[in-house]
């Protein structure tokens, strides 16, 4: 199929193929949250006259994403992960129906509480999606792999992210909340249809070793520099995308049409692009090429700022933006999932996304002020300049990498 041999994974046997239908369903259900709290909050909020240092203080409630590397090993040490998502996603439906109840017009404390729970249930079904996938997908299906879950749970901000701000035009929120609320609990269900996939037993007691091995080490200060910085540029320009569009004059019906819905439909076929491109050229490549373009991408906002470019420099900032995110997403995931062992991945996997959530959710926290300081347009360039500190530290955390090159230069000769 024309699908595969775009995605690289045409050589793969059908067993493999089953399991990248379990991955883009996994990361589906693990985007469904996170498209509350990037796509709808955001609108919702400003809507209701809520301040861009509000809002972008928001992300400071995303912390969980950063700390959850604590807990991981009551996730890797007790039961069964697919049990783990499914009863994280059924308390984030709760929370989710919960949330039109509370007053937006000013930021409360129940409403802090509410998005408090809802960001930790998150980063745990995280910890169980990520763990679950590393230990499942083999070191020859991770381009593919990589490709297929950057861009489900992108599908997931499409459709409900984008769904419900373009169905805001037409119906109230709390209906929107409430159908948002109904199929977290589906997916909670789906969830239990993935194969039990087991740690064996050592693994799970021995999991403080299995770390303290990989990460103690010299080789390990670049590498944790590196994931530090390699996503600052994208989590600092996140916030004020949406509000951007609304201070530009643009409708609901049209941020949900263009930026939300089209924009990540676009970063979908980054994503898959993004995929393909690993497959072929390798991981090393991948984070260097597809992590530049997208840091590259935010000078579009910019110029859009600075030179008022209209509606139609808007749109293509949006588009470029949004291809080039699903490029570098697919690379950073597929290193990410890379430089793990399979059966400590738990906690690895957990360390390296908490560290470079770190930074990002508190960059995040403050994007708002900077923006109200300095202007939209420097404050999209130095989101472009913060990025590039981390390719200086490519060829200090190449030694990370597990592909084997002949076979990369072998599959680029053969096509």
């Amino acid at each position: 199929m024309l699908f595969w041999k775009f995605l690289g994974a045409e050589r793969l046997p059908e067993p493999s193929r089953k399991k990248l239908a379990i991955v883009s369903l996994l990361y589906f259900i693990q985007g469904s949250p996170l498209a509350i709290l990037w796509e709808i909050l955001p609108v919702y909020l400003r809507l209701q006259g809520i301040s861009l240092a509000a809002i972008g203080g928001l992300r400071l409630l995303e912390l969980p994403y950063s700390l959850k590397v604590f807990w991981s090993p009551a996730v890797h040490r007790y039961g069964d992960r697919r049990f783990w998502i499914f009863g994280c996603m059924a308390g984030i439906a709760v929370v989710v129906g919960l949330l039109p109840a509370i007053d937006a017009a000013r930021v409360s404390g129940l409403l802090l509480l509410l998005l408090l729970i809802l960001t930790t249930l998150s980063a745990t079904q995280d910890i169980a999606i990520d763990s679950y996938t590393v230990g499942l997908v083999a070191r020859d299906e991770e381009g593919p792999a990589n490709g297929v879950r950057a861009s489900a749970y992108r599908l997931a901000l499409v459709m409900i992210g984008g769904g419900m701000v373009f169905l805001a035009a037409l119906l109230p929120w709390d209906v929107l909340f409430g159908v948002a609320a109904a199929i977290f609990a589906v997916l909670a269900f789906l969830a239990l249809t993935a194969p039990r996939l087991e740690l064996p037993p050592e693994a799970r007691t021995q999991w403080f070793s299995g770390f303290a091995q990989w990460i103690g080490n010299w080789r390990a200060v670049p590498l944790v520099f590196f994931v530090l910085t390699y996503k600052l540029g994208e989590f600092a320009i996140g916030p004020m995308v949406k509000p951007f569009w609304v201070d530009q004059g643009r409708s609901v019906f049209e941020i949900g049409l263009v930026p939300t819905t089209f924009g990540i439909i676009l970063s979908v076929a980054g994503a898959l692009a993004g995929g393909g491109f690993i497959s072929r050229y390798g991981i090393f490549r991948g984070v260097l090429v597809l992590g530049f373009l997208q840091a590259v991408s935010n000078l579009g906002y910019a110029f859009v700022a600075w030179g008022d470019l209209g509606r139609g420099g808007l749109y293509a900032a949006s588009v470029f933006e949004s291809f080039s995110g699903g490029l570098g997403t697919a690379a950073f995931l597929a290193f990410l999932m890379n430089v793990c062992d399979k059966e400590h991945a738990t906690v690895q996997y957990a360390f390296l996304s908490s560290v470079f959530s770190l930074t990002g959710r508190l960059i995040g926290g403050i994007s708002g002020i900077g923006a109200q300081k300095v202007g939209y347009g420097n404050f999209f360039a130095l989101t472009f300049l913060i990025s590039l500190p981390a390719f200086a530290l490519l060829p200090w955390v190449r030694s990370w990498i597990h592909e084997d090159q002949k076979k990369i230069d072998s599959a680029k000769l053969s096509r």
